[in-house]
């Protein structure tokens, strides 16, 4: 088996409470504006992000006041009308982004829950077959004893007769 094969069976091992729950997607759906506009929400908190945007703020701010042309004066109109469409458009991929989170999230932890009630369940039957076999021991041990008082009181029995046979043998013996 090749080492991709493995981590797949790995993967498949680890992710065993899991699959019954793959059915569930996100009420945003799994297309491909979904996923974008996730990764998009997901970029906004970056360190790049905000770097850039730092930048692109300050460039902006140079080129409108010290530039050879304006096209922005202060109060900055069009720089503001820029940050007002962008946080139209990022409150609501940022909520979507969460929102799908929160449903992998659900997701994962019923599968948790119910990885722990098999394991509590798995626990319970070990502990239930150990408690079987521990009085089936105790009554095998029990069994035993009972044999050994039996073979105990049968052997003095034989010895009793043994003696009672040889003393029977030797007084009939004329000497």
């Amino acid at each position: 088996m090749t080492t991709q094969g493995r981590d797949t069976n790995k993967e498949q091992h680890l992710l065993r409470f899991h699959i019954p729950h793959s059915h569930l997607s996100s009420v945003f759906g799994n297309d491909w504006f979904a996923l974008k506009a996730e990764a998009f929400a997901r970029f906004f908190g970056t360190p790049v992000f905000l770097i850039a945007q730092t930048v692109v703020v300050a460039i902006w701010i140079l080129a409108n006041t010290a530039g050879p042309f304006t096209f922005d004066i202060y109060p900055f109109i069009l720089l503001n009308l820029a940050f007002s469409t962008q946080a139209a458009y990022a409150a609501p991929l940022i909520l979507l982004a969460q929102t799908r989170q929160a449903d992998r999230d659900k997701a994962h932890a019923l599968a948790d829950a119910q990885h722990r009630e098999d394991l509590a369940r798995a626990s319970e039957e070990r502990q239930a077959t150990a408690a079987k076999q521990t009085a089936l021991l105790v009554e095998m041990l029990q069994q035993n004893t009972q044999l050994t008082e039996t073979v105990k009181s049968l052997v003095e029995r034989i010895e009793t007769l043994t003696a009672e046979v040889h003393q029977n043998v030797t007084a009939l013996k004329p000497v």
